[in-house]
C-alpha cells in the first residue's frame, strides 16, 4: 500500500489564487462566529502581554530605541496575520535577528537598517511569488539547530553588560572574543543593583513558569523589578534615563534615504535579513502546524513577510518575522485564526498609547534578564545533545554551523552547514549504493511462496500503512512530512514501512519523531516496520522508542503486534 507515493503526486496542482489566499480569508469563509472572536480576543490579549516586554528588549539589544520594537510588532505583526499563510502566526521582532540588526546599525546606522529592511521585504515578495518557499525547507535539521544555538550564545553575550551593569572603557565590540575580553577588563565595574535586578527578574520568571504557567511571567517580572527599583531608589539604569521614554503614538510613514550606492552598500544585509526571515517564519509556521494539526501555505506566508517588512520600515520598525515562542503561546491560548494576531497588534498599540510613560521606569537589567531567558529557550539543548550522539556526520554539520555562527558570521554558518549537509548526503548515498552493488538493476521474477493471502491486510479500516521508498533526507523531509501529518484521527494504528529506505538523516528522523508525537496525541499507535539496524539506531537516538513507537521486522510482524501475537520491540 504505497500511500506516500500517491499522496506526494496529486493529480492537479493548486491554482495561483489557492496558493496565495490569506488564511484570514479561509477562516472567514469557514464561518466566523462571536465565539470564535472571543477565543481570538483572549489569545490576542495573552500574546500582547508576552510581546510587550519582548519587543522592547529585542529592539534595545539590536542597537535601536525600544519603541522601534513596538512599531514592528504593531505594523509588521498586523500585516503578517492579515495576509499570511498560517492561521496562528504571530509576527514581530525576533531574537534571531538581534545579531544581524545590531551589526547593520553599527555599520550603516538606523537609516541604512530601514532601507535594508525594505529591500529584504522586496526579496521575500520575490521568493514567495516565484514559489521558492518550498526550497527554504531544504535546510538540514542540524543546520537549523546549530545556527539557532549560535544565535542564542551571541545574544546572551551581548546582554552580560546590562545583566551586570558594567561600564566599558569604550564601545562594546561586536565579535565574541573581543567582546568577552572587554567584559573581562570591565568586571571591576560591576553594579550590585543591576545584578540584583537582573537576578530578581530571572528568578521571578522561572518560578512563575513553574508554579503559575498561565500567568504572564515576563510582564510580571518586569513590573516587580520596576517597582523595586522605584521604591528603593536603586541606582539601576532605566529606559527613561537612557532613552528618555517612548513616544505615545506611531510615527508617520516615511521612506528612508534611498540611493543606488546606499542600496549596494546594504545589499548583503538585506539578503541576510530575507534569508533568516524566511527560515524563521517557516519554522514558526511548522511549529504551529504541529501543535494545531493545520497546514500552512509557505509561499503565501513569505509574501506576507515581504509586505510586513516593507510596512515596518516605513513606520520606523525593524525586521519582522514569525516568532516561534509567541506563535506557540497563541496556539496554547486557544486562538481560532489570524484575527488573534491582528488583535495582538491592536492591543499593543492601545498599550503604547495609554501606558507609554510607565515604560520609562523599566530597568534595562530587567529587560536583559528577559532576553537571558529567551536565549536559554532558544538553545535547543535536547536536540543539540541528540544530534551529537546521532552520528559523526550530523555532529560535524551541527558543530561547524554552531562555531562559524559564533566566531564568524550567521550567513556563512548557514551556507557552510548546508554545504556540509549536502556532502554528507552524497557520502551516505555512495555507501548505501555500495552495499546494494550486487543486486540486479531490475528485480527478477520469483516463484510464489507457500503462503495464503490475508485479505484483512487490505481491508482493515483501523490500520493505515505508509511505505517510503528511497533515501529519506532533508531534501525530501518536507514533502514526506506533509503526508505523515495527514494521519487520520479515525485510524487506530499507523504502520510506517521503511524496508525500502537505504538510509535517512537527522532531518528525516526529526520529521518522523514529530509525526509519531502527533499520532500519540491523537491516540494512534505508531509502528515502524522493516527499518535497517543503522536506521533504527538513528531513530532511537532521536527519541523514537517506546512508548512513543514500537518496531517490527516487517509489515506482517507489525500486524501480528496489533493482534497481540508477537512481543513488541
Amino acid at each position: 500500500m504505497d500511500q506516500v507515493r500517491r499522496s506526494i503526486h496529486p493529480q492537479a496542482g493548486p491554482s495561483f489564487a489557492e496558493l496565495f489566499t490569506p488564511k484570514l480569508v479561509t477562516v472567514l469563509r469557514e464561518g466566523y462566529t462571536l465565539a470564535h472572536f472571543r477565543a481570538d480576543a483572549v489569545a490576542g490579549l495573552t500574546v500582547a502581554i508576552v510581546a510587550l516586554p519582548l519587543s522592547m528588549a529585542i529592539a534595545i539589544a539590536s542597537g535601536v530605541t525600544p519603541e522601534r520594537g513596538l512599531y514592528t510588532s504593531i505594523v509588521g505583526g498586523f500585516i503578517i496575520s492579515a495576509l499570511g499563510g498560517s492561521r496562528f502566526q504571530i509576527g514581530g521582532p525576533a531574537g534571531a535577528f538581534i545579531v544581524l540588526v545590531a551589526a547593520t546599525v553599527a555599520r550603516v546606522g538606523v537609516e541604512g537598517l530601514l532601507l535594508a529592511t525594505m529591500m529584504a521585504g522586496v526579496f521575500l515578495l520575490a521568493i514567495g511569488y516565484l514559489r521558492l518557499g518550498t526550497y527554504i525547507k531544504f535546510v538540514p535539521y542540524p543546520v537549523t539547530v546549530g545556527f539557532t544555538a549560535g544565535i542564542a550564545v551571541i545574544i546572551f553575550s551581548g546582554q552580560i553588560v546590562e545583566l551586570l551593569g558594567l561600564k566599558l572603557a569604550g564601545k562594546e565590540p561586536g565579535p565574541l572574543v573581543p567582546k568577552l575580553t572587554a567584559i573581562g577588563e570591565a568586571i571591576g565595574t560591576i553594579s550590585p543593583a543591576a545584578t540584583f535586578v537582573a537576578g530578581l527578574t530571572v528568578l521571578t520568571i522561572v518560578l512563575l513558569r513553574r508554579w503559575r504557567p498561565r500567568w504572564p511571567a515576563m510582564l510580571i517580572a518586569i513590573g516587580i523589578a520596576s517597582l523595586v527599583v522605584g521604591l528603593f531608589a536603586l541606582p539601576a539604569e532605566t529606559i527613561g534615563t537612557r532613552y528618555g521614554g517612548i513616544p505615545r503614538s506611531l510615527q508617520w510613514p516615511a521612506l528612508p534615504l534611498v540611493s543606488f550606492d546606499r542600496m549596494i552598500d546594504v545589499l548583503p544585509d538585506a539578503i541576510a535579513f530575507a534569508l533568516l526571515g524566511a527560515i524563521e517564519s517557516l519554522l514558526s509556521a511548522v511549529v504551529a502546524d504541529g501543535m494545531s494539526g493545520r497546514r500552512h501555505r509557505s509561499n503565501c506566508e513569505l509574501v506576507a513577510q515581504g509586505f510586513a517588512n516593507i510596512a515596518s520600515a516605513l513606520f520606523g520598525g525593524i525586521c519582522a518575522t514569525g516568532t516561534i515562542a509567541r506563535t506557540a503561546t497563541n496556539v496554547r491560548a486557544g486562538a481560532h485564526g489570524p484575527v488573534s494576531g491582528m488583535l495582538h497588534s491592536a492591543i499593543l498599540l492601545v498599550l503604547m498609547l495609554a501606558a507609554a510613560p510607565l515604560a520609562s521606569y523599566i530597568p534595562l537589567a530587567a529587560l536583559a534578564g528577559v532576553l537571558a531567558i529567551v536565549c536559554w529557550n532558544m538553545f535547543e539543548k535536547q536536540a543539540f545533545a541528540t544530534l551529537l550522539r546521532a552520528s559523526r556526520g550530523d555532529a560535524l554539520v551541527l558543530m561547524a554551523t554552531f562555531l562559524i555562527v559564533i566566531f564568524r558570521d550567521l550567513t556563512e554558518g548557514i551556507v557552510v552547514g548546508f554545504a556540509l549537509g549536502s556532502i554528507l548526503f552524497v557520502d551516505r548515498m555512495a555507501k548505501s549504493i555500495a552495499v546494494e552493488a550486487d543486486l540486479p538493476l531490475v528485480p527478477e521474477d520469483v516463484a510464489d511462496r507457500a503462503a495464503t493471502y490475508d485479505s484483512s491486510q487490505a481491508a482493515d479500516a483501523d490500520t493505515v500503512i505508509y511505505r517510503i521508498s528511497g533515501a529519506f533526507f532533508f531534501g525530501a523531509a518536507s514533502t514526506v512530512g506533509a503526508v505523515l501529518d495527514r494521519i487520520a484521527d479515525q485510524r487506530k494504528n499507523f504502520i510506517l514501512d521503511c524496508s525500502a529506505v537505504p538510509f535517512l538523516d537527522s532531518t528525516a528522523a526529526n520529521v518522523i519523531e514529530g509525526a509519531a508525537r502527533k499520532a500519540g496525541q491523537a491516540g494512534v499507535r505508531f509502528i515502524i516496520a522493516g527499518a535497517a539496524p543503522q536506521t533504527r539506531r538513528l531513530l532511537i537516538n532521536h527519541g523514537l522508542k517506546r512508548p512513543l513507537v514500537t518496531y517490527a521486522a516487517s509489515i506482517g510482524d507489525a500486524r501480528a503486534q496489533l493482534r497481540g501475537k508477537v512481543q513488541t520491540a
